[in-house]
């Protein structure tokens, strides 16, 4: 019976078994034996050990961050896709496990190509290509249908036929080896539009069989072990086979016949049949753990829910539990790359692809090392930020040298899927390296801010807002992200009167509420909820304590009191405020909106008194219009003088003030002996108007009340300024 994503132990294998051999095995393969003869041919024997040094300096270099990565965390199946996912997230994690689930797929087609060319000078010509490759190709499906046990397990006559294979090629290299040919073919002469970078992408495929090992990772007993030992030896041994290779081809056999000859191994070798045996054995193995590796990266992004469609290729079906649907669509990919290409059109292809892969797979651990979290402990000690660094910057390099337009197409995709992921992936539940590297850079940005002298240039606000539970109190919420938005920093405080003991739980369930407001609400704000056993004495806590160094609130928003009998604890909250040098700013809104989210009709009206406030309350106004739910509307800037003597002068010095400020508003004076009926009869069409206020003196808290009543009248809109300074408008 069929089960969708169970548990199962499959860990059985150990370093030679599952990593060193299917890795040696996929890297010996199809390029080695049918094509690396055309690199030597056209690249020459140097350039050709340059090819082999720069693959194999970049395949180390990844090896050893996949080692770094295998030995920190708990590895699972899904190889490279797994590891991925838990440094640098599942949507990273999902777009490379597709990408390269799809060239681990292509792959497969490129192995079986490889296969019907090194079997068909045994079959009559009337057999077509193409029906020897789709034969083997669902022999290879029906076989790893099967069971990957036994295919694992036969790596080892597999391995034997090949070492057997180049044995016979070397042995009969030597005895044809020719110092003067040697000469002659140790430099490039590239035929047709052949160049190294072509030379190159033919040849990189054959080495990114590194990854063998750890796609077979949940097959392992000690991954952490096995993939570094096992991938690093295969690295090592293949690139002294192939430099050797390559030496020996220059000194044994003419470059017409590399370029042109189609298994010229089988030319020298002292017993030919072996040479297409080695092809046939390696080519069929390396198809098979292709075959076997792409299905188990599907089969665990569909275990992480990645793509809610994936899931039912995560079904595991039969005693073993092989993911047969999984392994289904790769055979359905592969026979499509067989019908729709050559080995020298899916080469490239598959280049790009790994190259992505490996790319990210560096720059992975590069942020992993550099962002200092406690948690990455390796406990493979030869990997160091440098090396990852320089794993990533190669395989960038390699792809725009190789084909910049398909490493733009191969980037682009990647970012598609990403972008894709984003709005589709779950969150994950393992943790990546995202969170520690914005940790890392923002502890390194807060120690050169603490240690920066502050300029009233860099002024920005960063507003507390006592919201309450945001919910009850929104135009607070609004108000302050008006403010913050596009420059600022906001944080939504609540203090709850009680004994910590008793509120405790209270208090995290109201951080809860807090959080998800802002969530459902997209705002860029933080919550912090105290607990406190006077109201008071929890703000100015909030105020104290809320904050990092010298980045702390530098505003407090709060609501007016609309009632005398609460005055007298503001207007000592007021004070303390200004003894603590924080501004103020005091909201009163009295209407009842449709939609409290809404910026209100009318222009933004600042009523100048003076530099005490004023320049505080211009550069607010000024913030808020830049949001931009606020674009197109108006600030004016007004004044009220008692005669028209003074109208021109008054103007003049409000026209340099703004011009001085660089901040656009239409300046009107008003001349008038009541300065309260004057402001209610202009601003009465106002979205918002900005007075200043200084805190009453202690016992004047109802007289303060009165007067502010007074000023403001039916005015439904009002933000009251107490500037702490600190803030210059010709900054």
């Amino acid at each position: 019976m069929s089960q969708v994503l169970p548990v199962h132990d499959g860990n059985r294998f150990g370093t030679f078994a599952g990593v060193f051999t299917p890795c040696v095995l996929t890297i010996l393969g199809v390029i080695m034996f049918l094509r690396f003869d055309v690199v030597v041919g056209n690249a020459g024997v140097l350039s050709a050990l340059g090819i082999v040094l720069a693959s194999n300096t970049i395949t180390i270099l990844t090896t050893l961050s996949l080692s770094a990565i295998a030995t920190n965390t708990k590895v699972e199946g899904g190889g490279v896709y797994f590891l991925i996912s838990r440094s640098l997230g599942p949507k990273f994690g999902g777009a490379i496990g597709l990408l390269f689930f799809a060239a681990q797929a292509l792959s497969v087609a490129l192995y079986v190509i490889g296969f019907t060319i090194a079997l068909k000078q045994y079959l009559p010509e009337s057999v077509p290509p193409l029906l020897v490759s789709t034969i083997t190709n669902v022999v290879v499906f029906g076989c790893v249908a099967i069971g990957a046990g036994w295919t694992l397990r036969i790596q080892f006559f597999i391995l034997a036929t090949v070492i057997v294979s180049l044995l016979s090629f070397f042995v009969g290299a030597w005895q044809a080896f020719d110092v003067e040919l040697f000469s002659s073919n140790l430099t490039a002469n590239y035929v047709g539009e052949e160049s190294f970078w072509t030379m190159f992408a033919l040849f990189f495929p054959a080495v990114t069989g590194i990854m063998a090992g750890a796609n077979m990772s949940g097959e392992l007993r000690d991954p952490a072990r096995s993939i570094p030992r096992g991938t690093l030896a295969a690295v090592i041994v293949t690139a002294l086979i192939y430099a050797a290779q390559a030496i020996f081809l220059g000194g044994s056999v003419s470059r017409h016949d590399l370029v042109h000859t189609e298994m010229v191994m089988s030319d020298i070798a002292i017993l030919p049949v072996f040479i297409a045996a080695g092809v046939i054995a390696a080519t069929m193995s390396s198809a098979l753990g292709s075959m076997m590796g792409a299905p188990r990266i599907l089969q665990s992004m569909a275990r992480d829910r990645v793509l809610p469609r994936l899931e039912q290729l995560g079904v595991r079906s039969g005693k073993k539990q092989e993911p047969r649907r999984a392994i289904l669509v790769t055979f359905l990919i592969s026979q499509a790359g067989i019908m729709a290409a050559d080995l020298n059109t899916i080469a490239p292809l598959i280049t790009m692809a790994f190259l992505v892969t490996y790319g990210l797979l560096n720059l992975a651990t590069f942020f992993e090392s550099t962002t200092k979290n406690p948690s990455y402990r390796p406990q493979f000690r030869f990997c160091h930020w440098t090396t990852c660094l320089a794993g990533a910057v190669g395989c960038a390099v390699m792809m725009v040298l190789i084909d910049w337009g398909w490493a733009v197409i191969a980037v682009c995709l990647v970012g598609a899927l990403y972008w894709y992921l984003s709005r589709t992936a779950p969150v994950n539940q393992w943790g990546d390296l995202q969170s520690g590297y914005w940790f890392e850079r923002t502890r390194q940005n807060l120690i050169k801010l603490e240690n920066e002298l502050y300029h009233p240039k860099n002024w920005r606000p960063f507003v507390l807002a006592l919201s309450g539970q945001g919910f009850s109190r929104p135009h607070l919420v609004v108000f302050g992200s008006w403010l913050t938005a596009e420059t600022g920093m906001l944080t939504l405080g609540q203090v709850i009167s009680g004994h910590l003991d008793d509120r405790l739980e209270r208090s995290l369930s109201q951080e809860k509420i807090l959080r998800s407001m802002i969530r459902e609400r997209e705002l860029a704000a933080f919550p912090s909820v105290v607990v406190a056993a006077d109201y008071v004495a929890g703000i100015e806590a909030l105020v104290q304590c809320q904050g990092l160094g010298s980045l702390r609130p530098n505003v407090v928003l709060l609501g007016c009191p609309l009632t005398v009998d609460r005055m007298s604890v503001f207007g000592n909250l007021l004070r303390n405020l200004q003894s603590l040098g924080r501004s103020a700013v005091v909201l009163r809104r009295t209407d009842e909106p449709v939609d409290d989210w809404a910026a209100p009709p009318g222009p933004i009206d600042v009523w100048w008194r003076g530099r005490a406030n004023g320049e505080l309350m211009i550069l607010l106004a000024h913030l808020i219009l830049q949001h931009p739910l606020w674009q197109g509307r108006r600030l004016r800037l007004l004044r009220v003088v008692e005669s028209e003597a003074g109208i021109e002068e008054v103007r003049s010095h409000l026209d340099r003030l703004l011009r001085e400020a660089r901040i656009q508003a239409i300046t009107k004076v008003v001349v008038a002996s009541d300065a309260a009926s004057a402001i209610q009869t202009t601003s009465r069409d106002a979205a918002f108007v900005f007075l200043g206020i200084q805190p009453p003196e202690v016992g004047c808290e109802d007289e303060f009340f009165s007067r502010i009543e007074l000023l403001i009248g039916r005015l439904q809109r009002v933000a009251f300024i107490q500037s702490a300074g600190g803030v210059r408008l010709e900054s």
